[in-house]
């Protein structure tokens, strides 16, 4: 039996390097939020945004079911983890809200690619260090119960937890699906590439 796939949309971070919400961006008419969350939920069971306590009610989040971080200063670790806690039996699909150029078709290939009988994890290798993508990943809950375990031990970089498990990585996508937006300057060149012909 499959273990079942939800959804988390990582988007409990604090926005520093841009100097505004990330989620809140428009790149095509609505907020990065509201796009990534169209995208991802009718590809899983059940879909979840992460946010941090001091986020829950914020405008961009509050209209969305969410899973809320219980440790501080770890990163996208914090969601992952706390979303394990929350739903331990399940896998989840993980994406990062400040991908807006993810398409239906980097899912699909991420989700066709599961086999809970051989892997905890699918992942893309990065475009610039071929290492796994931690944020755009399906996580099966021994993925996470290893990513619990680290933090337990003072390690919270999922990629490493990907890196030292039973990962299968997939050929790096090409076309900037996976490529994150954290400065203007790349939020610039994302909305150049996303309004060319």
């Amino acid at each position: 039996m499959t273990t079942p796939l939800y959804g988390l949309i990582l988007a409990g971070g604090q926005s520093t390097r841009m100097g505004q919400d990330k989620a809140a961006l428009d790149y095509a008419g609505q907020p990065q939020l509201d796009a990534a969350f169209a995208l991802l939920a009718p590809l899983v069971e059940r879909c979840f945004v992460s946010v941090r306590p001091d986020q829950i009610h914020d405008p961009v989040r509050a209209r969305f079911p969410q899973i809320v971080d219980h440790l501080d200063s770890v990163g996208p670790a914090a969601g992952l983890l706390a979303a394990h806690a929350a739903h331990p039996h399940v896998a989840w699909l993980a994406v990062a809200c400040d991908l807006p150029r993810l398409d239906r078709a980097t899912l699909d290939t991420l989700i066709a690619a599961r086999d809970t009988a051989c892997q905890s994890a699918v992942a893309f290798r990065s475009t610039f260090d071929d290492l796994p993508e931690p944020l755009c990943t399906i996580w099966e809950p021994a993925a996470l119960t290893a990513l619990a375990a680290s933090f337990a031990q003072g390690r919270s970089c999922p990629r490493k937890a990907l890196i030292h498990g039973d990962t299968r990585l997939l050929p790096p996508r090409s076309g900037g699906a996976l490529d994150n937006v954290n400065t203007p300057q790349e939020r610039d060149a994302a909305l150049a590439r996303i309004g060319a012909p």
